[in-house]
C-alpha cells in the first residue's frame, strides 16, 4: 500500500515536493491543525503526520490514528505532541533539531543591537516627524561583557559572533566543559559571577525544572546596574514581574524578549514599558530556517516510510528492524542508567565511561551508548534524543569512553555507566534478566538488586542501626506506600544505599525530611 502523509500546518513547498518525489501520497492542508474535529476525522487514513507548532497531537487524536506510524515536527520543540502516548501506540516521533539554530542566534544578536541603540523607539519617533538625536543616546557593544546563560548549539553560535564583534564573553552552563569553553574563546563562570559582571545577558537554555525562573527576582537583583537582557529561548526563564520592577527602578536598562510565559501573548506585564522590545516568537522565523526544517523532516519521514530508516527520533533509537528485538531491552537499560545518573549529578559533566560486559558487548553498543547519553542529559536538556545526544555531548566537550570486554562479573551481561563531574565519579551498573526487565545491580560499587520503577527514592547513608525504621516510618506517616525496598552496603558500619520504589511521587518537603534523618548523606527523587 502506498504510504500517505498528511501535512496539517504550513510547510515549505519543497517539503511537499520531497514526499511526492519519493512516491508518497501527500495531502497538504495548512491550517488543518486548528480544526480539531476535521483533523480527528481525517487522521485515521494516514501513515505519517507532518506538523509545526499549531497542530496538537494529543492522546485522543492518536487513538483515532489507526494507520499512523510517524509524526514529524518541522522544528525542535515537541511540546505539542504527546510523546508518551505516541510511544505507547508505537508511533515514532521525529523532529529537526538544528535547522533553527543560526536564525535564533541571529535574532538574539539583532535584539541586542536594537537595545543598545534604541532602534525601535528611534524609528517610531523619526517616522512621526520628529528629529530627536539627543533623546536616543545609545551604547556601543564593542568591549562590553556578554553573559550567555546556556552555551549549547545556539549559545555557542552567539558566542562566536559576539567575539567577532569584539565583545568579551562569559558563559554559565553546567554542561560546558573547560576544554569546550577554551575552544569557543569564552570564560566559563558560575551564575552569580555572570549576573554580577555582565553588561548584556542573553538566555539560550531550555525550559526545565532547573532553569525555570533562572532569572528570578533574587537573581535579577544581583545583576550589574544598567544591564540589558535578551531572551530568545523560552518563556518562563525570567520572572517577568520582577523584571518589570527592576526596569521601572532603572537597575535594568532594557530588555528584549521574543518569548513569554504565556503565548500567544496578547497582554503582558512588560508590554508598554519604554525600555522593552518585544517580538512575537520570531526566533525561527526566516525563510532559510523554515526551508531547512521542512526539508529535513520531509526527508526523515520519507526515509522511514519507504526504507524503515529512523533518524532524529525523540522516542526510539536509530536501529534497523533486524536489530530491534535484541537491542530493545538493553536500549531501555542504558537509558535508565543514564537517567538515573542524570538525576544524581548536579554539576558540569566532564566524562562518561560506559563498559559493556558479556553478551551486551556483542550488541550494537553505539546505539546503547547514545541511549545512555540521552538519558543522562535529559533532566537538563529535555529536547535531546537518542540521535542527537552524542553530538550534543561532543559539542559540550564531554569525553565519552566506551569499553567492551568479556564477562567478569556474576552476570551473563552487564552494563556499567560511570559519570565524572567536578572530579567526583559515580558508577551505576545494570543488567537484563530473562524476563527482559532492566534492573540495577550496583551503585558506586555497592551491590544490590532493584527493578527500575516509575517513582523511586535514592538514599545514601551511614550503615547504622535504626535508619531503615526511621526512613520507612517517615514515608508511612506521610502516606507514601513502599512497593519495593532494595538495600546494599560496602561493609558493616560503612556506607549503605537504599533504593525504594514508591507508589506515587514524593513531595519535595518529604524529601527534605528524609535528608535531615541522622546519617543521611544524600537523598534524591528519581522518575523513570
Amino acid at each position: 500500500m502506498t504510504p500517505r502523509v498528511l501535512i496539517s500546518d504550513a510547510l515549505s513547498p519543497a517539503a511537499v515536493a520531497i514526499f511526492k518525489d519519493r512516491g508518497i501520497e501527500t495531502v497538504f492542508e495548512p491550517g488543518l491543525g486548528k480544526d480539531k474535529d476535521r483533523l480527528a476525522h481525517m487522521i485515521g487514513d494516514f501513515d505519517g503526520l507532518a506538523v509545526r507548532s499549531a497542530t496538537k497531537v494529543t492522546a485522543k487524536l492518536l487513538e483515532l490514528a489507526a494507520r499512523l506510524k510517524v509524526v514529524g515536527r518541522a522544528g525542535i520543540g515537541t511540546d505539542n505532541i504527546d510523546i508518551p502516548a505516541a510511544t505507547a501506540k508505537g508511533v515514532i516521533v521525529m523532529n529537526s533539531p538544528f535547522g533553527n539554530s543560526i536564525t535564533t542566534a541571529e535574532h538574539a544578536l539583532a535584539m541586542m543591537f536594537a537595545l543598545a541603540r534604541q532602534i525601535p523607539k528611534a524609528d517610531a519617533s523619526t517616522q512621526a516627524g520628529k528629529w530627536e538625536k539627543e533623546r536616543f543616546m545609545g551604547v556601543e557593544i564593542t568591549g562590553k561583557l556578554l553573559g550567555i546563560i546556556g552555551c549549547g548549539n545556539v549559545g555557542s553560535i552567539v558566542a562566536r559572533r559576539a567575539l567577532a564583534l569584539q565583545m568579551r564573553v562569559i558563559a554559565y552552563d553546567p554542561y560546558l566543559s573547560p576544554e569546550h569553553a577554551l575552544d569557543l574563546g569564552v570564560e566559563k563562570v558560575d551564575l552569580p559571577a555572570l549576573l554580577e559582571r555582565a553588561d548584556f545577558i542573553t538566555l539560550h537554555a531550555p525550559l526545565t525544572a532547573q532553569t525555570r525562573n533562572i532569572l528570578s527576582a533574587e537573581n535579577l537583583a544581583r545583576t550589574k546596574k544598567g544591564v540589558r537582557i535578551v531572551n530568545c529561548a523560552r518563556g518562563g526563564l525570567i520572572d517577568e514581574a520582577a523584571l518589570r520592577a527592576l526596569l521601572d527602578s532603572g537597575r535594568v536598562a532594557g530588555a528584549a524578549l521574543d518569548v513569554f510565559v504565556s503565548e500567544p501573548a496578547s497582554e503582558n506585564v512588560l508590554f508598554g514599558h519604554p525600555n522593552v522590545i518585544c517580538t512575537p516568537h520570531l526566533g525561527a522565523s526566516t525563510n532559510e530556517a523554515q526551508e531547512k526544517v521542512a526539508i529535513q523532516i520531509a526527508e526523515q519521514m520519507s526515509d522511514y516510510l519507504t526504507r524503515g530508516a529512523i533518524a532524529n527520533a525523540v522516542n526510539f533509537p536509530s536501529i534497523t528492524a533486524e536489530e530491534a528485538p535484541k537491542l530493545k531491552p538493553f536500549i531501555a537499560l542504558a537509558s535508565h542508567l543514564g537517567l538515573f545518573a542524570g538525576q544524581l549529578v548536579d554539576s558540569g559533566i566532564e566524562k562518561i565511561a560506559i563498559t559493556y560486559e558479556g553478551t551486551a558487548a556483542a550488541l550494537k553498543t553505539k546505539a546503547l551508548t547514545a541511549s545512555a547519553i540521552a538519558g543522562l542529559l535529559r533532566p537538563f536538556l529535555p529536547d535531546v534524543n537518542i540521535v542527537s545526544a552524542p553530538g550534543v555531548a561532543k559539542e559540550r566537550g564531554i569525553a565519552i569512553d566506551e569499553v567492551t570486554r568479556a564477562a567478569e562479573a556474576d552476570y551473563e551481561s552487564l552494563v556499567s555507566l560511570s559519570v565524572t563531574a567536578q572530579q567526583r565519579e559515580r558508577t551505576i551498573s545494570g543488567t537484563v534478566f530473562h524476563d527482559g526487565r532492566p534492573r540495577i545491580v550496583a551503585i558506586n560499587g555497592i551491590e544490590m538488586d532493584a527493578l527500575i520503577a516509575p517513582a523511586m527514592i535514592y538514599v545514601s547513608n551511614e550503615d547504622k542501626p535504626g535508619f531503615i525504621g526511621r526512613f520507612a516510618g517517615l514515608l508511612g506517616e506521610a502516606g507514601v506506600n513502599i512497593a519495593t525496598f532494595a538495600l546494599g552496603r560496602n561493609f558493616k558500619g560503612g556506607s549503605a544505599i537504599a533504593l525504594v520504589e514508591v507508589d506515587a511521587p514524593v513531595p519535595a518537603d518529604l524529601l527534605k525530611a528524609v535528608e535531615r534523618l541522622p546519617g543521611v548523606k544524600e537523598a534524591k527523587l528519581l522518575a523513570f
